[in-house]
């Protein structure tokens, strides 16, 4: 991921993904929202992934704090919302638009939530909606291993594979992430 972030800088909209939003790029909104969702999805994805270290949550309590403080104000002041106003502007027409809208509300809420949840100190709640947030911050990857996939296999038209991928990133690991939680979490309770 941090490879695919750094194509675009310095800032360049004639690279990679933004080839195909030319039609777009010329609105200073879209390119704020863009620029911003890369940068501090990065972020979110590296702070997401300390989160779930038990080590790190029992010896290291201070990381674990930051960490999830910088995975949290990432997602929830910057790439979420930004990633609703790129969503609106996705690829593949009504269903993939509708889909990447969803992606960024529901990362949006379930980040919301565990925050919430840490501040009512409902901790099992908090790990859940945490669990919940981290498998939409892994569409990131899931997206494109998915496209990659269907790609070889199928060879589909692109605009094909950018409405299954859109719904495939990150529907596939919400429901990995309630079998997780309701095998471990809530067995556990």
């Amino acid at each position: 991921m941090f490879r695919i972030t750094v194509q675009y800088f310095p800032i360049n909209f004639d690279v990679a993904f933004l080839r195909i939003k030319q039609q777009y790029i010329h609105f200073a909104h879209y390119r704020i929202a863009f620029y911003t969702h890369v940068i501090f999805s990065v972020f979110s994805l590296f702070a997401g992934f300390t989160q779930f270290s038990k080590t790190i949550r029992t010896k290291y309590t201070r990381i674990h704090r930051i960490a999830g403080w910088i995975y949290l104000v990432s997602i929830l002041v910057f790439a979420a919302p930004s990633g609703l106003v790129i969503g609106y502007y996705a690829n593949g027409g009504f269903w993939s638009q509708l889909a990447f809208c969803l992606l960024a509300v529901g990362w949006f809420w379930f980040s919301l939530q565990a925050i919430l949840a840490l501040r009512q100190k409902e901790y099992q709640k908090h790990q859940i909606f945490m669990i919940r947030s981290f498998a939409l911050t892994l569409s990131a990857i899931t997206l494109r291993l998915w496209k990659y996939l269907i790609v070889l296999v199928f060879q589909p038209r692109p605009m094909d594979v950018y409405q299954i991928v859109a719904w495939l990133g990150w529907v596939l690991n919400l429901i990995i992430a309630e079998i997780i939680i309701l095998k471990y979490i809530k067995n556990k309770a």
